[in-house]
């Protein structure tokens, strides 16, 4: 992608079955889980560079010891600097007593993070301070260890204000405006009151204190705590939570719009936001990794007893799609194929723009994320050809010569990489004052591959948010190599609405969709409707969330997409350059036809699967409306 933009952090939990000891005779060491949950973060660094974080927690303490351990990082290589943080209270034992690292028993009572729960985070700061307070997880604590709660997550709620408002209600005051201390305190609430629920009736029954705790570390209902918290929650989350005494929860919206998966057995209960991470961090077929159901929890009691219960009602699925075109790793086998797909879907537009004359067009993507879809466009081309060759072969091989023949049999698309990507910069986040410098040195290219004034570029994007990088870097660099025209394809469609489930696009004026479409409204005489949509966003205003629709779709009724991609063409190609310049866009049809089970597309077609969803873009196009800066929810 050439406008790197923060999206939705990664969980990474683990569950240990067996005792220590277990692991420490199976595996050869005690640290067993440690090293896995190292595994399983850094096998999703790509979901959080802001930060990191793990608590463990250690199952039948003692009294009088620490049995909950927490460490956070903003170092550059967050997961590596927790993980050497860890693997320093080890350093001593190995030098001095190298025999206790053998004692599983023994680690667990005298080094911290040595646990049975093992709960990890990977934060992209997307509104939030970058401060090592905002990194996960989070604690809430108690002398009562059924009390205790630990929380990490990925997500975002629409509703805040609400959620809020709630608190106060129940008595509390929470120390900041912020959706984790919203989702912590909600659970933590209704945790204090199962606990007193059942302290109360196991009271009334006679049992002393000390039976009570343990009853009552028995006969928790994570389910019951978990549909109580989140009766009123709007948003796109995956949570994973664990109690004090060891009971533990992973779960996912009603809508499915955040992934979670898990896998479990006999040893271990592992859940993570990507399914690669499971299967590379533990060697699991990918068969054997399945999804936490929409509106369901996993729930892994201390007994180790697994269930996966409803605690919200399921919506229809709308998961997340712009997972699938960018932001999930490329290495999950669903994934691959439909990113391939995406890119082959586009040679139909491509093969129109180029006027079929594939001798004088070069093939090439803007690097990283959007490699995989070249691949699938190339094999689409390769199909193209085939048909071409198959249909000549049949139909006209005797009125060929020998040199046409030679000609048909050796047609092959030209691909090569031009782009280079030469310094990392995060260019969607970099300070405006600063951006125009930076993007211009993001991206280097190959030359003398181009024949001057004579072929035609097609450069293959995963997606083009606001086009800065594009206009600023990477449209001047490959003008240099003197093409005849420019083609820029994007394997997403236009981001033409914000996003409020856990992705930093929640400005209206961040998308050149959006521009383009309030351009071609002044252009064409039809300010009226800018007017109009602001003066019936402003009425929505005052209505309850499950009562607003999406006005903003009338900024873009008026045009087509291609009349819309053309005006981008514009915005985005910069003065002073030779080539001619073309966009083209995924459809929304293709884009359903590649990722059929993932139909969260609201950053496309504006339809969004929470009435949150259709607030925060009525909001988000009032706040651009009237020059205010600030995110809409």
């Amino acid at each position: 992608m050439s406008d790197s933009i923060k999206h939705e952090c990664g969980i990474a939990f683990i569950r240990l079955l067996k005792p220590l000891s277990y692991y420490q005779e199976k595996y050869g060491t005690a640290l067993w889980g440690l090293n896995k949950l190292y595994l399983l973060m850094e096998k999703q660094h790509n979901r959080g560079q802001d930060g990191a974080g793990i608590a463990t927690i250690k199952l039948d303490v003692k009294p009088g010891h620490r049995y909950i351990s927490r460490y956070r990082s903003m170092a550059q290589n967050a997961v590596a600097d927790i993980f050497g943080y860890v693997q320093s209270k080890f350093v001593d034992i190995q030098n001095e007593t190298p025999e206790l690292m053998q004692d599983a028993e023994w680690l667990k009572n005298n080094v911290s993070f040595i646990g049975e729960v093992l709960l990890g985070h990977l934060r992209y700061g997307t509104h939030g301070q970058n401060s090592i307070e905002n990194c996960h997880p989070f604690l809430r604590q108690n002398n009562w260890m059924t009390r205790n709660l630990v929380i990490a997550g990925n997500f975002n709620m629409t509703n805040v204000e609400e959620l809020l408002e709630q608190l106060y209600e129940l008595g509390q005051h929470p120390k900041e405006k912020a959706d984790t201390v919203t989702v912590l305190e909600k659970i933590g609430h209704f945790l204090d009151d199962e606990n007193q629920e059942l302290f109360d009736a196991y009271k009334k029954e006679g049992l002393d204190n000390v039976e009570i705790t343990h009853k009552i570390s028995e006969g928790l209902d994570i389910a019951k705590i978990l549909r109580r918290s989140a009766k009123n929650w709007d948003g796109g989350y995956a949570i994973s939570g664990i109690v004090g005494n060891g009971d533990a929860f992973v779960l996912r919206d009603p809508s499915g719009i955040r992934p979670a998966f898990y896998y479990a057995d006999d040893e271990i209960v592992v859940a993570a936001s990507e399914r690669p991470a499971i299967q590379t961090a533990f060697n699991i077929p990918f068969k054997d990794v399945k999804e936490i159901e929409p509106g369901h929890a996993l729930i892994v009691k201390k007994s180790g007893k697994v269930t996966q219960e409803v605690f919200r009602d399921p919506q229809e699925k709308r998961a997340c799609s712009f997972e699938r075109i960018y932001f999930s790793r490329g290495s999950d086998a669903d994934i691959y194929k439909e990113r391939k797909q995406l890119g082959a879907l586009l040679c139909d537009q491509i093969l129109k723009a180029v006027s079929a004359d594939l001798k004088n067009t070069v093939f090439s993507f803007i690097p990283n994320t959007a490699e995989v879809s070249f691949y699938g466009m190339v094999e689409g081309l390769h199909s193209y050809i085939r048909g071409v060759q198959k249909d000549t072969l049949l139909n006209r091989k005797e009125q060929l010569n020998d040199q046409e023949l030679d000609e048909l049999l050796s047609m092959n698309p030209r691909v090569e990489k031009l782009a280079i990507k030469d310094v990392k910069l995060r260019t969607f986040i970099t300070q405006d004052a600063d951006r125009q410098d930076m993007v211009a040195h993001v991206y280097d290219t190959t030359y003398g591959i181009i024949k001057n004034n004579t072929d035609t570029l097609v450069a293959i994007d995963d997606s083009i948010v606001r086009g800065t990088t594009l206009k600023q870097s990477i449209i001047k660099i490959i003008d240099r190599l003197h093409p005849k025209k420019i083609i820029i394809v994007s394997s997403a469609p236009q981001i033409r609405y914000p996003d409020c489930y856990g992705i930093d696009m929640s400005k209206m004026g961040q998308f050149v969709a959006f521009e383009a479409a309030i351009q071609l409204l002044k252009e064409r005489g039809m300010e009226h409707i800018i007017e109009e949509v602001y003066q019936k966003c402003k009425a929505s205003l005052l209505l309850p969330k499950e009562e607003i629709v999406n006005h903003v779709k009338d900024i873009y009724r008026p045009f087509t997409q291609e009349e819309i991609s053309a005006q981008i063409t514009k915005i985005i190609t910069p003065a002073n350059i030779n080539a001619e310049v073309e966009v083209i866009y995924q459809t929304l049809d293709n884009l359903h036809v590649a990722c059929p089970d993932h139909t969260g597309d609201w950053y496309f077609s504006g339809n969004y699967p929470t009435p949150g969803g259709n607030k925060v873009v009525i909001k988000a196009f009032v706040n651009w409306k009237e020059g205010s800066n600030q995110r809409a929810y």
